[in-house]
């Protein structure tokens, strides 16, 4: 039905397999915009806003960010830490997630298995998991961080998690270990004083806003491209 009424639909759903059962049922594209496994429209603006970030053009992506550094700290079981990893493959990074262990924050094991098939491809960046919020850091071009309750985690199980990620906030002293450039991402919301200070978010660093307005501009050339693909 929908196929008959637009031109494109975007979905933001809970599952992956019903971003799949909409794209196979569909004739017309479909947008992935957000999944438990995934979040690639996040992925272009954050794309897009590194490039800007070096002085590189969009005719530039395709090697502007090789042998960039980038450290993702705090929860790394969701779909942001999985495609950033995903994309520094691709683009030829170098990825490196920090976050608390067990059962509740260890990544999903098939994605880590994507991860080494991405890697493994001539060009390819890499993506590993290390212990600590400074390995991660250490000479970073762009410190990550993201919500820490995603999904209005509260009462006990909120002070557990709190307790368990506190060691991976993004603070002033912790961005003093990266590279004396870098910059500072979220993908919004953010809450200072959980994932990162305020120090951090609202100082000269952080690239949050530009970010988060990029959002509108990758996802506007994404339609354009996909709607416009046989004219």
């Amino acid at each position: 039905m929908l196929s008959r009424m637009v031109d494109a639909v975007t979905a933001r759903v809970n599952t992956r397999d019903q971003i799949a059962g909409l794209s196979a049922n569909s004739t017309i594209p479909v947008v992935n915009a957000l999944d438990d496994y995934a979040h690639p429209m996040q992925m272009l603006a954050d794309l897009q806003v590194m490039l800007e970030s070096k002085g590189i053009g969009v005719s530039g992506a395709s090697d502007g960010l090789q042998g960039a550094k980038l450290a993702f700290v705090g929860d790394i079981q969701n779909n942001v830490t999985y495609d950033l990893m995903r994309l520094g493959c691709v683009m030829g990074m170098d990825v490196k997630v920090a976050g608390p262990k067990g059962a509740d924050y260890d990544p999903e094991g098939s994605v880590l298995d994507e991860i080494k098939v991405l890697s493994a491809v001539e060009g390819a960046g890499t993506a590993v998991v290390v212990d600590t919020a400074q390995e991660a850091v250490a000479g970073a071009d762009f410190v990550y961080a993201d919500s820490w309750m995603s999904y209005g985690i509260q009462g006990e199980e909120r002070d557990t998690r709190m307790a368990a990620l506190m060691p991976f906030q993004v603070d002033e002293k912790l961005m003093t270990l990266a590279s004396p450039q870098a910059k500072f991402m979220n993908c919004l919301p953010a809450i200072r004083g959980e994932e990162q200070t305020a120090g951090v978010i609202d100082g000269p660093q952080s690239i949050v806003f530009d970010q988060a307005e990029n959002r509108l501009h990758a996802q506007k050339a994404l339609i354009a491209k996909l709607i416009l693909r046989d004219l």
